[in-house]
């Protein structure tokens, strides 16, 4: 086995085990896209894992930093992600600011940040999930500005949905993506729902607020797929209805994301794949939605514009090691109250 496919078989191993959903979608995608897709999403994988399984969480970002650097540079750490990443980094020309905004939400988790309103939550979202999306767009060859603010829209529908279904899940591990502001107006507490979380009404109608809203863009990111190759359109398409899908879960739930976590069947995902196998046929025929034209939400055209190699006004890596600065003096605070708490003890 050549060394390319030794990195291949362990990138599809990665994501066969800790991505479902995407392994099953990215199915339907041709040859051409789907190993340099597995090669982008083993890296996205490691990344996540490397930031949740480690304590000192910004020593866990910056050492990803680190990583990525040498990716671009050409000389990839000696691991199977790094080296296939390293590939799609020089084949498709992927602009560096992509996998920087990545970086950059996972130091926002790091340091457990909270998401005042819809529209921070949004930015959070646009980081983590729409990165990924537009990078997606990269491997297919799209540099269309239309195309590319729909594949964002599609990024923050399956985050909101992730978050829906994770309430419950994310409140034991003691963090809370729910826009504060909604909760201040249902008057609770963020530390007190998290001390004891409960499907209460109001939490139940957040998750359903959440579901809306990602149903709202899974909606206008539709008119993007007719942008993308044609082998393409079904892939991405399953990828949207499998998503999708874990949003009705919730909602068959009764939007109750705490006492039960949202989980789709293979069946289910088979079926949403004969779905998009016929609906992508349709985008042969139709005509182009106008939809395809809306302006990218605000929050994600900053992504927009890096995949169009336009300037941004800002260093998407400037940016990351602002937020890492963030986390080392977060960290570096928790420290020293616990110092202090041992030596009142004392």
């Amino acid at each position: 086995m050549s060394s390319y496919d030794a990195d291949m078989q362990a990138c599809h191993e990665a994501i066969r085990h800790g991505s479902l959903s995407f392994h099953m979608a990215s199915r339907l995608l041709p040859a051409s896209v789907r190993d340099p897709s597995l090669a982008l999403y083993a890296f996205c994988r490691l990344a996540d894992d490397a930031v949740d399984l480690q304590q000192e969480k910004a020593a866990a970002v910056l050492c990803l930093q680190e990583r990525l650097e040498r990716i671009y540079q050409g000389r990839p750490d000696n691991a199977a992600p790094d080296r296939a990443f390293a590939r799609v980094v020089e084949n498709f020309d992927m602009p560096r600011a992509l996998p920087d905004a990545l970086l950059e939400g996972l130091a926002w988790d790091a340091m457990g940040r909270n998401y005042r309103t819809l529209s921070e939550l949004f930015d959070y979202s646009a980081r983590v999930a729409s990165a990924v999306g537009v990078m997606m767009c990269v491997l297919m060859r799209v540099r269309d500005p239309n195309a590319l603010a729909r594949a964002c829209d599609l990024g923050v529908a399956m985050q909101l949905t992730n978050i829906a279904r994770d309430i419950g899940e994310d409140a034991l591990e003691k963090r809370v993506y729910l826009p504060l502001d909604w909760l201040d107006e249902a008057g609770l507490d963020k530390d007190q729902f998290l001390s004891d979380p409960k499907p209460t009404k109001a939490i139940r109608q957040m998750a359903r607020r959440l579901v809306m809203e990602a149903n709202r863009l899974y909606m206008r990111s539709e008119a993007g797929v007719a942008a993308l190759p044609l082998s393409s359109r079904p892939g991405i398409y399953a990828a949207r209805f499998i998503y999708a899908g874990i949003g009705h879960q919730v909602q068959d739930a009764g939007y109750d994301s705490i006492s039960t976590r949202a989980h789709t069947s293979k069946g289910q995902k088979l079926g949403w794949i004969g779905v998009s196998a016929m609906k992508a046929m349709t985008t042969v025929v139709m005509p182009k939605s106008a939809v395809l034209f809306a302006r990218p939400l605000p929050e994600t055209q900053f992504l927009v514009h890096a995949a169009g190699h336009e300037p941004n006004v800002r260093s998407r890596s400037e940016s990351v090691l602002d937020a890492l600065a963030q986390v080392a003096r977060h960290e570096r605070d928790q420290r020293d109250a616990l110092n202090d708490v041992r030596v009142g003890s004392t």
